[in-house]
């Protein structure tokens, strides 16, 4: 079955038979060796299906504690402006309630756009073709196809839908359609009643909180009817959280990060700190770190080439962005509470150049150019407090750059205050508050070298070495399997090499020693090719690492849904993440087949320098 997404072709393929790990791509656990690493692999902890994790109670207070940190951070903020207006400080109460409400508006309108696309592709005319899709590859016994995958007309794109859904109709058994329908398209009431539950929600600015209860409610459902129907409400609860971290972590860079500011401003432009002025800073300044590190979380959770991330590693990455950030903040406020125009022009100058700089490391994060423009820009206001990840490869060089530049702004504008404060301020206090900033700095900075040294989920980031794993107590111990278990425990094989050994198929094999019998030909021709040095040597993708061969040895069976989209690079979501029609297929798919559906993307088997390095080694 062919859909379209953007120009590009999807299929969905029924795949009964297990893919062999001898395949391209999984040519390494074709090895003794690998398949002990493999085995090794397989003695952790237990895994869902598509790979990810079985929902634990430790998933279900994460996103408890996830509400708690969301309304802490509203509340605080509602009671100090009421507090304000009690005062009479109306100025200080209309910045407060602009920063809470303007960027709780804006998420509110983004995440109903989002439930009205999702919402009317399920109920309206277009989950037909979505629904014969689903049919067919329940029964894989069709191959359907749109040809004119390269348009984009809206007209095209419902000539071909209904040309599949005649297709797949004719095709499918009727109680596979009779499924597939009713999970297309609701019944009247129902959709009535979604409509008006979700409009009164998002008015009452709570469609976040709807999010994480219906997270909760999917997390609960696949806990609940355990190993033989998780896959049903695996993609679903991916889908949720993505949702969810995207939303909130933009509201946290809208509403958190500039109320944090003021409020600190305040603070010091006042002397003098009040109780629920610290305590909303605090809830601010915690909204950000968790987020960041949330986000992180929930990005390497929705990838099957990366490893997951535990809990430990979040800790650390939230102390790590608690710390810089609430550095930051501090040094942004003092320079704000004496020079306020210039501030002004320091924030806009910071966000052009950090802007300007992502743009010029070519991101691949949207689908479009100018939506890639738009994201750029939107990193630019995260980059203004705290780092944030956007390309792929080595970023210890990147790291190191904007750690530097921040490290140097904190100083300058600390030092400019310390300079030009009032009278009022006395030595002693400004002494606290510089000492403040740059031990805040060193903490997060301490937690930073924690997480990366200690906690990353590819291993130990700085000073690793391999060579220590392998020694000869070792290999008399346990054998190949025991050094390949404990040299890829601490990165799980991202740093080690595979050789692929193969014969050149394009050089003739001579052997100049005049006729030989044809038997001794065919048994010298044998000994060459089992005895031939290694031709070429090819550096693993992450999803070759045995740990990851086993994140989806779970999933072989069923159906396979082909997106004739090159995969995007991490840190980036996958396609199926950002183009929710895409999402629409595949959480059909997932309703009416017996096997959770797998994606694949164009040479998502290999990247694409090994796969131009294996077609032009000779």
């Amino acid at each position: 079955m062919a859909a379209k997404s953007d120009g590009a072709a999807v299929a969905v393929e029924d795949d009964n038979p297990p893919r062999s790990l001898s395949e391209p791509g999984h040519a390494a656990a074709s090895t003794p060796a690998t398949a002990a690493a493999a085995a090794a692999a397989a003695a952790r902890p237990r895994r869902g299906p598509v790979g990810g994790e079985a929902y634990t109670l430790l998933d279900c207070c994460w996103v408890l504690c996830a509400l708690l940190v969301f309304f802490s951070d509203g509340a605080t903020d509602l009671w100090l402006a009421a507090d304000y207006y009690l005062r009479d400080d109306y100025w200080w109460f209309g910045l407060t309630l602009v920063f809470v409400v303007v960027p709780s508006a804006v998420v509110q309108v983004l995440s109903f756009r989002w439930f009205v696309y999702d919402y009317t592709e399920l109920s309206g005319g277009d989950g037909g073709a979505a629904s014969g899709a689903a049919a067919s590859a329940t029964t894989g016994d069709a191959a359907l196809g749109t040809k004119d995958s390269d348009q984009r007309g809206a007209g095209a794109a419902a000539a071909n839908a209904a040309n599949a859904t005649a297709a797949a109709a004719s095709s499918c058994s009727p109680a596979a359609a009779a499924a597939a329908e009713r999970g297309g398209r609701p019944r009247r009431c129902c959709t009535v009643c979604m409509w008006v539950f979700q409009s009164v929600l998002h008015v009452l600015q709570l469609g976040q909180v709807w999010r994480y209860i219906h997270a909760l409610y999917l997390g609960a459902q696949s806990r609940w009817h355990g190993d033989s129907s998780r896959h049903r409400f695996h993609w679903r609860l991916m889908f949720e959280s993505a949702d969810i971290t995207m939303l909130r972590l933009l509201e946290a860079f809208l509403k958190s990060a500039p109320q944090l500011v003021l409020q600190l401003s305040i603070m010091i432009h006042g002397n003098a700190v009040l109780p629920l002025q610290g305590l909303s800073a605090s809830a601010s300044l915690v909204s950000l770190a968790w987020m960041i590190a949330s986000y992180q979380k929930v990005l390497r959770d929705s990838r099957d080439d990366k490893l997951p991330m535990s809990y430990k590693a979040v800790i650390a990455q939230i102390l790590w962005h608690l710390f810089t950030i609430g550095a930051r903040t501090v040094a942004f406020a003092l320079f704000a509470s004496v020079f306020q125009l210039y501030f002004g022009i320091f924030i806009v100058s910071h966000w052009c150049i950090m802007t300007f700089w992502i743009i010029q490391g070519e991101t691949d994060f949207c689908m479009s150019k100018w939506e890639e423009i738009i994201y750029n820009m939107v990193v630019g206001i995260i980059y203004i407090f705290c780092w944030f990840n956007v390309k792929e490869g080595p970023s210890r060089l990147r790291m190191t750059v904007y750690y530097t530049v921040t490290l140097a702004e904190n100083v300058a504008l600390t030092a400019a205050w310390y300079t030009y404060r009032g009278p009022h301020t006395s030595d002693s206090y400004a002494l606290v508050v510089v000492c403040l900033v740059a031990c805040s700095f060193a903490l997060g900075t301490f937690f930073m070298l924690v997480y990366y040294c200690w906690l990353h989920p590819d291993g130990p980031v700085l000073g690793t070495n391999w060579a220590g794993c392998v020694d000869e107590g070792m290999v008399a111990a346990g054998g190949v399997a025991g050094v390949i278990d404990a040299c890829l425990t601490p990165s799980q094989g991202s740093q080690t090499d595979m050789v692929i050994t193969s014969p050149p198929r394009t050089l003739p094999r001579t052997k100049d020693t005049g006729d030989m019998i044809p038997g001794e030909q065919d048994r010298d021709r044998d000994r060459d090719r089992d005895s031939c040095l290694p031709v070429f040597q090819v550096r693993p993708s992450p999803s070759s690492s045995p740990a990851l061969l086993h994140r989806t040895s779970s999933s072989q069976e069923g159906p396979v849904i082909r997106i004739d989209l090159p995969r995007k690079r991490y840190p980036a979501w996958d396609a199926h993440f950002i183009d929710r029609r895409l999402r629409k297929t595949i959480l059909l798919l997932e309703t009416t087949s017996a096997v959770s559906p797998r994606i694949q993307y164009r040479s998502s088997m290999m990247g694409s320098k090994e796969v131009l390095e294996y077609e032009t080694t000779v």
